[in-house]
């Protein structure tokens, strides 16, 4: 007899679980459990190192090997007499929260990674040893390593043709709506706390490049542009090499410095982007020119 839609998806859940907690398990207790034995005997790498780059795969691990699967089990084996997974779903999903640590950390694990391997000859030894077994199928760490990264979003999607596929009178139907509201918040919560944690970053490395201004560096600003341009002096018919940092509130204005000893950039102005106008110019010496004005001063710039 045909199976119906929403039990072929609940299905394709758990098989899916049941290769996934098989990835976690390689990444868990083969990679990182053997990568920190040589650690610690001291011939590949720093322990520490270790765990920067497998972050908290132990106890994503623990609570899919050891918690979802089975329960999960326990449900499908279940299901003729109680054909619902809403309800495991929605205890699943506030743990999920772990994996933002995983997913925040994923780019810099990955560099860690590429710059061990040519740093220290078994570590990359080692990997490549590890990578050789049938239970890696070919693939390499970095690509296991992808998998928790693309779990929740496969959660999210798999879940959504359950909900669309339940028939009206469905005993899930509440529970299955509720647990997709939750692992969409999930999923929301994890790129957020990445796209957040980026800007800070980024924002912190400029702040420092223009040597750490206390009047500069806020949290709230946001960089849009920035780039090298030619300061047009119409004086002596000359130009000089400026650069310009554009963040929502105001226009840093600077100067490279020659000597780069902690920063990279001298401020020399500061112009508010409230009340600033720009102006294309049509000057046929200086081609590409435009005059930036604002409270403070007006600027005649050349870009390239």
């Amino acid at each position: 007899s045909q199976e119906p839609e929403e039990k072929k998806i609940a299905l394709e859940l758990l098989e899916t679980e049941q290769a996934y907690v098989n990835r976690l398990h390689l990444l868990d207790q083969v990679f990182y459990t053997e990568l920190m034995k040589e650690a610690r005997n001291g011939k590949t790498v720093p322990e520490e190192v270790v765990k920067m780059i497998f972050s908290n795969i132990s106890s994503i691990y623990q609570f899919h090997a050891k918690f979802f699967l089975p329960e999960l089990q326990k449900r499908m084996e279940d299901w003729s007499r109680n054909p619902r997974i809403g309800d495991v779903i929605q205890k699943l999903a506030p743990f999920l929260k772990m994996y933002g640590e995983y997913v925040k950390n994923f780019d810099k694990a990955v560099e860690l990674i590429t710059v061990w391997s040519e740093k220290s000859l078994p570590f990359q030894e080692l990997i490549a040893d590890i990578q050789k077994r049938k239970v890696c199928a070919n693939l390499t760490l970095q690509h296991h390593m992808l998998e928790p990264v693309q779990r929740i979003p496969r959660y999210e999607l798999l879940l959504k043709d359950y909900v669309r596929k339940l028939p009206p009178e469905s005993p899930d139907q509440d529970d299955a709506e509720r647990a997709l509201e939750m692992i969409f918040m999930v999923a929301k919560h994890s790129n957020e706390a990445i796209a957040e944690m980026e800007r800070l970053q980024n924002l912190w490395a400029v702040y420092q490049r223009l040597g750490l201004e206390d009047d500069i560096v806020d949290p709230s600003n946001e960089l849009i542009k920035e780039g090298p341009i030619q300061k047009v002096s119409t004086r002596n018919n000359s130009t000089s090499e400026k650069y310009l940092f554009l963040f929502n509130n105001m226009l840093l204005y600077c100067v490279p410095k020659v000597i780069q000893v902690g920063a990279e950039f001298q401020v020399h102005l500061r112009i508010d982007v409230d009340g600033m106008k720009v102006q294309e110019l049509n000057d046929t010496q200086f081609p590409h020119t435009f005059l930036v004005s604002g409270k403070q001063r007006t600027l005649e710039l050349q870009a390239r």
